[in-house]
């Protein structure tokens, strides 16, 4: 699974981004195949970037653990990984254009570098059928998280859809 997902991330690096309206437009949907959005390869934002690596990423993983639903499926290791890759994205286009800024992105370099990237992810977007790790120490994120990022608003945006191949026309 991890080699898939890199694979998706490294491919996902050379992709570029829509623009924000793209995250009101498009959405998990029900269906069988991720379609990124059409703007997703002119425009270079690194912030949009980022979130392509992990649309990208997370849609990899949900094929890989889905039943008849991809769009449904999720685990705490697809959307902590997806996380992972997008900062390592985030990373490398800020290298590049240093003047970007992304008050999330930025506070999760933050959460990332205290160690709490797993804390944070279970904290703000776990759900009820996760496997969950035994070593979370999600009270000392908690507690960390005030004194650092206050007023931290947790994000996910995904950069396309998925929609059944039946319901799209082909070219």
């Amino acid at each position: 699974m991890h080699f898939r997902l890199l694979t998706l991330s490294f491919i996902a690096i050379f992709f570029s981004a829509c623009n924000g309206e793209i995250y009101l437009r498009d959405g998990v949907t029900d269906g069988d195949t991720f379609y990124l959005a059409e703007r997703a390869l002119t425009d270079d934002d690194p912030s949009l970037q980022s979130w392509v690596s992990y649309s990208l990423t997370i849609s990899a993983c949900q094929l890989q653990i889905s039943g008849d639903n991809p769009a449904r499926a999720s685990s705490f290791d697809c959307e902590l990984t997806a996380r992972r890759l997008m900062l390592e994205t985030w990373l490398e286009k800020q290298a590049l254009r240093p003047d970007n800024q992304d008050q999330y992105l930025d506070d999760l370099v933050r959460i990332q570098d205290a160690g709490y990237l797993p804390e944070h992810v279970a904290r703000h977007f776990a759900k009820r059928h996760w496997d969950m790790p035994k070593n979370l120490e999600v009270p000392a994120y908690k507690h960390w998280a005030r004194e650092h990022i206050p007023g931290h608003k947790a994000e996910t945006r995904i950069v396309g859809s998925w929609n059944y191949m039946r319901n799209v026309s082909s070219y």
